[in-house]
């Protein structure tokens, strides 16, 4: 159930609020990629260090709202759940960034659109749901899709491709997590475990590779990096609250030319061919999909 919108978004209407919204957070998401890629190509930013700063200067912007939210939001029974699903989604964290530091955006950004499909595919296995032959056949042509990008009969196939592979699949089991633990838990006690948590991990993980920050023109991308997160977050924080989600996919799938046109711009990255073929099957799968559940879930409420 989504909100009535207010203020400016009230005046867009919340349709038109929604779809601006997610495209705003796509093009952030655009540049923090193009951001992160030149740091750590070009830069010789460690991926470890990266992720730390980034979500780190991230979780402080969101400070103020933990605070006002964070005595309330920390009772749960479910401890152990909020630890595994943070530890997914600093796994994906990781997977992702260090990806970028190998392989060019569109390929990146491509192979994370796999997410969906991960979580239909653990729907079944963590969540107990149907899964139906439509679901089946659009994860099958989804993942078909994906090797093509992937080319792991090519000679330009290199094992970094598979990590934005890996995110994908920890981003997902981090969303079925989430999606379990709303049967239990409150909106605010999944946000306040995640933001608390994520910190600590990602230092930790950054701390072989030392967590120093450059003051120069690394760090202060770097730091742009983690404001550019926080609002791109937001931006789809808010975009949910005022519209439908599945009226919203369809934009979210707008970061895919993003990504692109800035790999073209920033790295001369000119996709392949066989790049557009697998995307192409990616979001019709994507499509198919949501046009089926939306259609169920109609049957359902008639």
């Amino acid at each position: 159930m989504t909100r009535s919108p207010s203020g400016l978004w009230a005046t867009l209407g919340p349709a038109r609020a929604g779809a601006l919204l997610m495209i705003a957070a796509g093009a952030l998401f655009a540049v923090i990629n193009a951001l992160t890629q030149y740091v750590t190509m070009m830069q010789g930013v460690p991926s470890a260090r990266l992720a730390f700063w980034q979500y780190f200067i991230a979780f402080l912007f969101s400070a103020p709202w933990v605070i006002r939210h964070g005595l309330r939001a920390m009772a749960t029974n479910s401890l152990w759940s909020h630890l595994m699903r943070v530890a997914a989604a600093t796994i994906g964290v990781q997977l992702w960034i260090a990806g970028l530091a190998h392989v060019p955006i569109w390929q990146a950004i491509a192979l994370i659109m796999l997410s969906p499909f991960f979580v239909t595919l653990g729907a079944g296995l963590i969540l107990r749901e149907e899964t139906t032959l439509a679901r089946w056949f659009a994860v099958t042509l989804g993942f078909l899709g994906g090797m093509i990008i992937l080319a792991p009969w090519s000679e330009r196939f290199s094992i970094y491709a598979l990590y934005p592979v890996g995110a994908a699949a920890f981003w997902a089991l981090t969303s079925l997590l989430t999606k379990r633990m709303t049967r239990t838990e409150t909106p605010e006690s999944l946000t306040v475990y995640l933001l608390l948590l994520l910190t600590p991990v990602n230092f930790g993980l950054a701390l072989g590779d030392g967590i120093a920050l450059d003051l120069g023109l690394s760090g202060g991308i770097v730091l742009l990096a983690g404001v550019l997160t926080a609002l791109a977050q937001y931006a789809i924080a808010k975009a949910y609250s005022i519209a439908d989600a599945a009226y919203l996919q369809p934009f979210d799938h707008l970061k895919l030319p993003l990504n692109v046109a800035l790999g073209v711009a920033a790295f001369g990255f000119v996709p392949p061919g066989s790049m557009w073929i697998g995307s192409l099957m990616i979001l019709s799968a994507s499509f198919y999909l949501l046009r089926q559940e939306s259609r169920t879930a109609q049957m359902a409420a008639a």
